[in-house]
């Protein structure tokens, strides 16, 4: 399965074999066991490179999901047996900050001791590759889809507040409702459309009477109360109201409230007490 992902991926038995360090000769005779164990034709190879077929598509999609499980499998008994403490690796995107994070954590190594967070920040795509390859035990964010193989929980929902630039005509303000926005234009992080954290903060805004234009930040991974500095823009951001960034930005409280989710996405059928312990510990 792994050698037909990397040929599907690659799109060549030259480059997919250099990439596994296998002959060519021997991933083409590797491919061909599949393809009879399965019972049908998976690849097409010719002299512009591999052809996916139908039956090879359905079963590369699994066959990611199939991988992962194989590698947590394997780190989890390495582990064990080299008596090595229970980890908990956990990706987030940039939308999650690390402060939220180290709170988030905090009842959760409180109650298990012996629990080492890894934690890496991720773009949305990276966190679910790196979820299907194993590569993660879960991943925080807001309004990423389950890829297929993944399932997605919500934690809970927090609250939303605008974050200005410390010198914006706004940034004496201390509360302020989206109505009075309607002339701002918004920083957001994702493609209209193509986001579905993005399609909630203008849902938002369209409840409250108006059409946000936007803007996607160039400033992708920063913390997002970062993204206006510099700029005459605003933000949504989950940062208490009060200075950020340093005072070079600051966030006012929006009234009436409006929130967003935090997602938990995870391999389902791995094991992963840290993983168990944070889903049992975290409710917002």
């Amino acid at each position: 399965l792994e050698h037909l992902v990397a040929m599907a991926e690659e799109g060549s038995l030259t480059r997919a074999a250099a990439r596994l360090h296998l002959s060519q000769q021997a991933l083409s005779a590797s491919i061909r066991v599949l393809e009879r164990e399965v019972g049908v034709d998976l690849l097409v190879r010719g002299s512009s490179g591999v052809t996916v077929l139908p039956a090879g598509a359905a079963l590369i999609k699994d066959a990611r999901v199939l991988g992962g499980m194989a590698r947590a499998a394997l780190r989890r008994a390495r582990r064990i047996g080299r008596g090595e403490s229970e980890t908990l690796r956990i990706g987030h995107t940039p939308a999650v900050t690390g402060d939220e994070l180290v709170a988030l954590l905090a009842p959760v190594t409180e109650a298990n001791p012996g629990l080492v967070p890894e934690v890496h920040q991720r773009y949305p795509a990276e966190l679910t590759a790196a979820l299907l390859a194993g590569d993660l035990d879960l991943g925080l964010c807001r309004g990423i889809a389950a890829a297929h193989g993944l399932t997605r929980t919500t934690l809970g929902r927090q609250r939303l507040h605008i974050a200005v630039a410390h010198d914006h005509p706004l940034a004496g303000r201390s509360a302020i409702s989206l109505p009075e926005l309607a002339d701002e234009t918004f920083m957001v992080w994702g493609t209209p459309g193509r986001s579905e954290y993005t399609d909630l903060l203008i849902a938002h805004c369209r409840e409250a009477g108006l059409e946000p234009r936007v803007e996607r930040t160039d400033r992708q991974g920063t913390p997002p109360a970062t993204a206006v500095i510099g700029t005459d823009r605003v933000a949504f951001v989950t940062a208490a109201p009060g200075p950020a960034a340093g005072g070079r930005a600051r966030v006012l409280a929006l009234e009436p409230p409006v929130s967003a989710p935090l997602h938990a996405l995870y391999l389902p059928r791995t094991t992963s007490p840290g993983r168990d312990a944070f889903l049992t510990h975290v409710r917002l």
